[in-house]
C-alpha cells in the first residue's frame, strides 16, 4: 500500500456503536445478517378487516418476528377484539403475541384480571401503556380505582405473574411532558418498575433516535430501545397522526411523496424506500432490533424486511389460520 492510500484508509469513518454521536452519512452494507423484527396489528372491526389482518398475519408469519404485538383501546368491544385477537394468534399460530394493556378505563381488579386470563392462555408478553385520554376527554385522568400510570401498571402486572413487560419511549417527548427530562424520568421508573425492554413512537430523522438513546443511556437506562417503524402510505394522514403525537415530520419527505397521491403504486415504492434506508442507516449504528406498525398490511412491511436481510422461512402447515370466526375464551369472560 503506498502512502497516500495509507493515509486514505485512516481518514475512514470507524463504524459508530450504538449511541454514539450521530453521522447522517452511514449506511449499511452489505445486506445486514443480524435484524430481528416484530410487527405491531391492531384488531378488525368488522368481518371484512378481519379477513385483511389474518392474511396479513399469513404474509408476515414466514418472517418469523420476535413477536406480535396487538393494540388495546378504552371500549368494550374494542378490548374483546383485542382479546380474541390475542387468544387466536396464541392458539393457532407460531407466532410469539404480546398484548397491549393500558391504564384506561377500568379498575386495577379488572385489569389484573384480564392479564390473569393472558398468562393462563400462554401469553407471556404485555406491552404496558399509559393510553390515550378518554372517549370525550381532552386530558388523561386515571381511572378511579386503576392503575394511574404505566409505571403502576408494570409494578401491577409484575405481582400477577413474571409477564416479559415492553413499554413506550418518545424519542421526541410525549406530548403531554413538561420536559424532555421529565419524559425520560418517567422511561426510567417504567423500567424500574420491571419493564424489560421499551419501543419508541415512529420517527423519521435518525438522528432524533440517535440522540435519544444517547440521553436515555445517560440517565442509567441500559434496556433495550427498539426503534418503531411507521411505513408511510398515505403522506398526509401520516402528517396530520404525527402531530398529534408529536413527532417530526421532515420537509424532505413531503418533497419525495409530493404529486403521488393518485399514484399508490409508485407511492408505495417510494415509501418502501424511506422505510428501509432509515433502518439500514440505524443498523450502522448497531441498531439490530426493529418494531414494525404495520397497519394491517403486510405488504410493504415484507419488502421492508427482505431488504434487511429478514428472509421467509416454511410455515407449519395449518399453524396460520384461516381467516374465520374465532371464539376466544379470554373475551368469553367479558373481559
Amino acid at each position: 500500500m503506498n502512502k497516500r492510500a495509507a493515509n486514505n484508509s485512516r481518514k475512514r469513518a470507524p463504524t459508530r456503536r450504538l449511541g454514539s454521536a450521530p453521522s447522517r452519512l452511514a449506511v449499511s452494507a452489505p445486506l445486514p445478517k443480524n435484524v430481528k423484527v416484530s410487527f405491531e396489528f391492531f384488531p378488525p372491526k368488522t368481518e371484512k378487516a378481519n379477513q385483511t389482518l389474518w392474511e396479513c398475519i399469513q404474509r408476515l408469519a414466514p418472517l418469523k418476528p420476535a413477536y406480535v404485538s396487538v393494540t388495546y383501546g378504552a371500549g368494550g368491544s374494542t378490548r374483546e377484539r383485542t382479546h380474541a385477537t390475542v387468544y387466536r394468534i396464541r392458539c393457532e399460530t407460531d407466532l410469539e403475541p404480546a398484548a397491549h394493556l393500558t391504564c384506561v378505563g377500568a379498575s386495577r381488579a379488572e385489569i389484573d384480571d384480564v392479564a390473569r386470563d393472558y398468562w393462563d392462555a400462554g401469553v407471556r408478553h404485555i406491552v404496558a401503556l399509559r393510553g390515550d385520554p378518554a372517549e370525550g376527554e381532552a386530558r388523561y385522568r386515571p381511572y378511579p380505582g386503576g392503575y394511574a400510570y404505566a409505571s403502576d401498571l408494570v409494578a401491577g402486572l409484575k405481582k400477577v405473574a413474571p409477564f416479559q413487560i415492553s413499554v413506550a419511549a418518545y424519542p421526541e417527548i410525549h406530548p403531554e411532558a413538561k420536559s424532555a427530562a421529565a419524559d425520560l424520568d418517567n422511561l426510567k421508573r417504567k423500567i424500574d418498575a420491571g419493564a424489560s425492554a421499551a419501543i419508541t413512537q415512529f420517527f423519521f430523522d435518525i438522528d432524533v433516535y440517535l440522540r435519544f438513546l444517547e440521553r436515555a443511556r445517560k440517565a442509567g437506562i441500559t434496556v433495550p430501545i427498539i426503534p418503531g417503524i411507521l411505513p408511510v402510505m398515505n403522506f398526509a394522514r401520516v402528517a396530520q397522526f404525527a402531530a398529534k403525537c408529536n413527532a417530526s415530520v421532515p420537509r424532505w419527505m413531503a418533497d419525495l411523496f409530493e404529486g403521488l397521491d393518485d399514484d399508490p403504486e409508485t407511492r408505495a415504492l417510494v415509501a418502501a424506500s424511506v422505510a428501509s434506508e432509515q433502518c439500514r442507516a440505524l443498523n450502522a449504528h448497531g441498531v439490530e432490533m426493529f418494531h414494525f406498525y404495520t397497519m394491517n398490511r403486510a405488504d410493504l412491511v415484507f419488502a421492508i424486511c427482505h431488504i434487511l436481510g429478514v428472509r421467509a422461512h416454511p410455515v407449519a402447515a395449518g399453524k396460520v389460520a384461516a381467516a374465520s370466526p374465532a371464539k376466544s375464551a379470554i373475551a368469553s369472560k367479558g373481559a
